[in-house]
């Protein structure tokens, strides 16, 4: 089993490593700040490798897994059953997640050290990508679910920190302030999640939690028998769960704060995308999954269709983009929507192999895209174009990619998505006929951005005079191949051996018939793109106007941010808002405004009693013996 001491280490070198560039970074260690932040990060890679191999090579006797290493460090006790507990928890999908936190966030440092050379935050930058890191270790490791909720928020946190790390441009603030803001929103609904969970399970530990939710006991027992609006507490508690989750994932219709996000730094992007903010909400169902399984169909099919609609939006919309890293995004999020529509479809493993597979070829797109910025100087793909001899190793890399997003055999995506859509199969045939046309659209979004960028006409000035720059330094072009490996080779791990939802092996699922039906919408897809795109034409003008209003409807993101827009303004802040300003200042303020006038007047009028003058006072003494006499001679007569 692996050491508790060097476990702890993995989270707490990052977190060392945002102390010390936050504090001193900008005066003493500037130049060097990239350097260090990444070799924190090594470190931590290096022992989160070590804790997986000694995690499923040695602690696994006889093919079945330890479930917990607790490492209880005792916070809180509210009750003798309740208590926050400050422990690490390692199971499948921990030790796997460690992994490719720490793995990602390493190369995102290393291609950062040639990306963000010369930035004027270049140690603050570094800072904060640390904190990211640890801030992701800390949630995948918690043990315990208000531990899972602080590292929760600092998750949110840093990505509001980077996002605005352009804080000197007004798109940038308001992207980090949407991203913050609505998923605020959706963290509400996960606090109350635990509370409703924690309550009734009377145990804010996760591994207790489970166990008591899932086994027959008082504790299921009242949490099943608790109700509210006819829905049970349990299954109250699991929804709002989930709507933490679908906040951090961006899940329609909580997904508007994701392709603003973009206005970071590219290799954050690579870093949100692939191993952070964005699989977060996946695994935190994830982690839960045992009770989510048995409170029933319900509550699945929440995440069954949430997941699905989300895959198809995205999907649809990323067909319609020309910013680079908006495609992206949207391919995140419909990527994302796969891995939740597979957990509600029974396919805890595929979900889970899927994030695994998607680390690599998402990082992987998003460090070439950097690269392609750079060189062009512009998002829109309109500036791009012939790129291939230009960019031949990001060219290679692009490539690879897309060909794992689009599912085609053998690279690492078609694996993963195969079986997320046999999952789909067996448990609601609608979902998987969405999840296969998705699958087909993912390809040709994925190929229309590809030959757009690195084919047609060049329509960027480098392009004539592709011998004057290298392509990039080696600091970024070794991220760039060790993730191609990994979007090449990541399929090819007997994944279902080791992550899945019981600790039980599960035999492998190898290339069958079922694979035919995406493989070759896939390929369809990819020829459509070509025939589109490969060369410049007429024809997507054409295309786009045969679709007539629907293409314009998918190129303003079905409008669901005007949507959001006409709530907040129009009825939130007009028909709230204003009104209750008004009754704030005219009737609340205008209340106490009147108190305060009325005093004032009784003050000015009574003050004179207070003259100081003797003769003053005489008179009122005998006054007031005047009209006591007169009142006792009333009284008694």
């Amino acid at each position: 089993m692996p050491n508790a001491s060097y476990i702890v280490l993995i989270p707490l070198l990052p977190l060392a490593g945002f102390a010390l560039l936050g504090l001193f970074g900008r005066r003493y260690i500037k130049g060097f700040a990239g350097v260090l932040g990444t070799s924190f990060v090594l470190v931590s890679t290096a022992l989160a490798l070590y804790v997986a191999w000694q995690y499923f090579s040695i602690s696994l006797p006889q093919g079945h897994f330890k479930q917990t290493v607790p490492l209880n460090l005792n916070w809180l006790t509210f009750s003798p059953g309740l208590s926050i507990d400050m422990s690490i928890i390692l199971d499948p999908i921990s030790v796997m997640m460690i992994v490719v936190v720490t793995l990602i966030s390493l190369l995102v440092h290393t291609f950062s050290l040639g990306y963000m050379k010369g930035e004027t935050r270049y140690a603050t930058y570094y800072a904060f990508l640390n904190l990211f890191t640890f801030s992701m270790l800390g949630l995948v490791l918690s043990g315990n679910l208000f531990e899972t909720y602080i590292f929760w928020e600092l998750v949110g946190c840093s990505s509001f920190l980077l996002i605005g790390f352009y804080f000197d441009r007004p798109t940038a603030v308001a992207a980090a302030k949407k991203a913050f803001i609505v998923t605020r929103f959706a963290d509400l609904g996960f606090l109350v999640g635990i509370l409703i969970l924690s309550f009734h399970a009377d145990t804010l530990d996760i591994h207790t939690l489970i166990q008591r939710l899932t086994q027959p006991g008082p504790q299921l027992t009242n949490i099943t028998t608790a109700s509210f609006l006819g829905i049970s507490a349990l299954s109250w508690g699991l929804v709002l769960v989930f709507v933490g989750g679908a906040g951090k994932s961006a899940m329609f219709p909580l997904h508007i704060w994701l392709p603003d996000a973009m206005e970071g730094p590219t290799p954050v992007s690579a870093l949100i995308h692939a191993a952070t903010m964005v699989v977060a909400g996946v695994y935190l169902v994830a982690r839960l999954y045992p009770v989510y399984a048995h409170a029933g169909p319900a509550v699945l099919q929440v995440v069954l269709y949430v997941g699905a609609l989300s895959a198809l939006l995205a999907a649809i919309i990323a067909c319609t983009q020309t910013d680079i890293k908006r495609v992206l995004a949207y391919s995140t999020m419909s990527q994302i929507g796969y891995m939740m529509f597979a957990l509600g479809a029974h396919g805890y493993t595929a979900s889970m192999f899927h994030l695994f597979t998607h680390a690599f070829f998402k990082a992987l797109l998003f460090l070439c895209a950097g690269v392609i910025i750079h060189r062009v100087h512009s998002n829109e793909m309109k500036d791009m174009g012939a790129l291939r001899k230009l960019l031949p190793l990001t060219h290679a890399c692009f490539l690879i990619a897309c060909l794992a997003i689009s599912g085609i055999p053998p690279f690492s995506g078609f694996f993963s998505k195969e079986d997320i859509l046999l999952a789909a199969w067996n448990s609601n045939k609608l979902v998987y006929a969405v999840g296969l046309f998705t699958s087909g659209l993912t390809a040709f979004y994925m190929f229309r951005l590809y030959f757009s960028v690195f084919w047609g006409r060049p329509t960027h000035e480098a392009g004539a005079h592709p011998g004057h720059h290298p392509e990039t330094p080696f600091t970024e072009k070794l991220p760039l191949v060790i993730l191609a490996l990994g979007a090449l080779s990541a399929g090819w791990i007997p994944f279902s051996r080791f992550v899945t939802a019981d600790g039980k092996p599960e035999p492998a699922h190898g290339v069958s018939v079922f694979a035919i039906a995406p493989v070759a919408l896939a390929l369809i897809g990819i020829a459509t793109a070509a025939y589109l795109y490969r060369k410049e034409t007429e024809r997507p003008q054409r295309a786009a106007a045969a679709f007539k209003g629907f293409y314009q409807f998918a190129y303003h993101k079905f409008y669901i941010d005007e949507v959001y827009t006409f709530i907040t303004k129009k009825i939130i802040f007009n028909g709230i808002g204003r009104p209750a300003a008004w009754i704030d200042k005219n009737i609340v303020d205008g209340l106490m405004n009147l108190l305060a006038t009325i005093t004032a007047r009784i003050a000015a009028g009574i003050k004179g009693i207070q003259s100081g003058k003797v003769q003053d006072y005489t008179l009122y003494f005998f006054a007031g013996i005047v009209g006591l006499a007169v009142l006792f001679i009333y009284l008694y007569t």
